[in-house]
């Protein structure tokens, strides 16, 4: 089992859902709002947190288990629909998951997923 996490912009969502529901097997999707910053930070500012947001930006979270035979698809329709080939697009990370418990049935490993 592998665990997907990716950071996207927020205008590509609809984009990035739509080819993740394609995926035939997939079993869930979890969606977090965050703020981040990352290599495009105000590295050159004297004054290096607004007043507003302290120097992050927006982004969305997804985060999604899924059965090893499922990762690669899921990271390129992750990947393609996500891209606008401008910096700060994002980053895809790729965990192995040890194990899973589904809380109202008590099954475990990859049954659980």
């Amino acid at each position: 089992m592998k665990q997907v996490i990716a950071y996207i912009k927020p205008h590509k969502l609809e984009n990035v859902m739509l080819a993740l529901h394609k995926i035939k097997g997939l079993t869930g999707i979890s969606l977090l709002d965050i703020r981040g910053c990352g290599r495009t930070r105000k590295e050159n500012s004297d004054a290096i947190f607004d007043e507003d947001n302290f120097g992050l930006v927006f982004r969305l979270k997804l985060e999604i288990a899924c059965h090893d035979d499922k990762s690669q698809e899921v990271i390129e329709a992750i990947r393609s629909n996500a891209h606008t080939g401008l910096k700060g697009d994002g980053k895809i990370y790729v965990l192995p998951v040890l194990d899973a418990v589904r809380i109202s049935t008590g099954e475990t490993g990859e049954i659980a997923v």
